[in-house]
C-alpha cells in the first residue's frame, strides 16, 4: 500500500509537519491534564470525605459529567470567548489556550469521579486509624491522596487518554488553524478529507503508539498498586 508506506517514512524520518503537530497536541492535552489534576483531585477528596445535604446528588452529576459531549463543551467554550461573549476580550479563541480550556473541562469530572471513588475506599479502610490519631481534615486529605498516589496516576492517564483523543470541542475552538492549532486528531480528520492519506495514516500511528503507552503505564501502576498493597 503506498500511502502506509509513505505513512511509515514520514514517521521514520521525522517529517517536521508530522512532529509539529505531535508536538502541540501532547502540549495542549499535558496542560489540560495538570489543570484538571488540579482541580478535579481535590474536588473529588471533598466529595470522598464530607457529607452534605445533596452529597449524593453531587456525585451522581459527577459522574454523568464524565460522559460529556464534546461539541458541547467546544460550543459553550466558543461562546464564551467569542468577541460577543463575556471573555472574548482575552483573545483566546482559536488559540491553543481555548483547547486548552475545552480539554479541561472534558478531563475534570474524569479525574474527579476516579479520584472520588478511589480515596472513598482508602478512607473506610483507615477511617479508624486516622480519627484515633486525631488527623485534621487538611492532613487527612493529604494522607489519602499520598497513600492513594498510584491509583490517582492511573485516573491521570485515564484523564490523558480522553484528551489526546479528543476532537470536536477543540476543532471548534481551535479553528485547526495550520502550525498553530492544529492537533493529531483534528489534522487526521481534515487531511483524510483532502485525500492526503500518507500524513493521515503516519499521524493514526503515532496516536495509536500513544494511546497504547498511555494504556500499559497504566496497566503498570495499578499492578505496582497491588504489590505495594499485597
Amino acid at each position: 500500500m503506498p500511502a502506509a508506506t509513505s505513512a511509515l517514512h514520514l514517521v521514520l524520518t521525522g517529517d517536521p509537519a508530522l512532529y509539529t503537530i505531535v508536538r502541540l497536541s501532547l502540549l495542549v492535552s499535558l496542560s489540560a491534564v495538570l489543570l484538571a489534576a488540579g482541580i478535579g483531585v481535590p474536588l473529588g477528596a471533598l466529595l470522598a470525605l464530607t457529607r452534605f445535604r445533596g452529597r449524593t446528588g453531587a456525585i451522581v452529576l459527577l459522574n454523568a459529567l464524565m460522559g460529556l459531549p464534546p461539541v458541547v463543551v467546544g460550543l459553550v467554550v466558543f461562546m464564551f470567548l467569542s468577541r460577543s461573549g463575556p471573555l472574548g476580550s482575552w483573545g483566546l479563541l482559536f488559540t491553543p489556550p481555548a483547547m486548552v480550556i475545552a480539554q479541561t473541562i472534558l478531563v475534570t469530572p474524569i479525574i474527579a469521579a476516579l479520584s472520588r471513588q478511589t480515596i472513598e475506599d482508602l478512607w473506610v479502610e483507615y477511617r479508624d486509624e486516622l480519627t484515633a490519631m486525631s488527623i485534621g481534615p487538611v492532613r487527612r486529605v493529604t494522607t489519602l491522596i499520598w497513600d492513594a498516589r498510584i491509583s490517582l496516576l492511573t485516573a491521570l492517564l485515564a484523564g490523558f487518554g480522553r484528551a489526546a483523543a479528543e476532537v470536536g470541542a477543540i476543532m471548534i475552538v481551535g479553528g485547526n488553524i495550520e502550525g498553530f492549532t492544529r492537533t493529531m486528531t483534528t489534522a487526521i480528520a481534515l487531511e483524510t478529507s483532502k485525500g492526503d492519506l500518507p500524513l493521515a495514516i503516519g499521524l493514526g500511528v503515532v496516536l495509536m503508539i500513544i494511546v497504547l503507552l498511555i494504556n500499559a503505564l497504566a496497566w503498570g501502576a495499578r499492578r505496582a498498586g497491588e504489590r505495594i498493597a499485597g
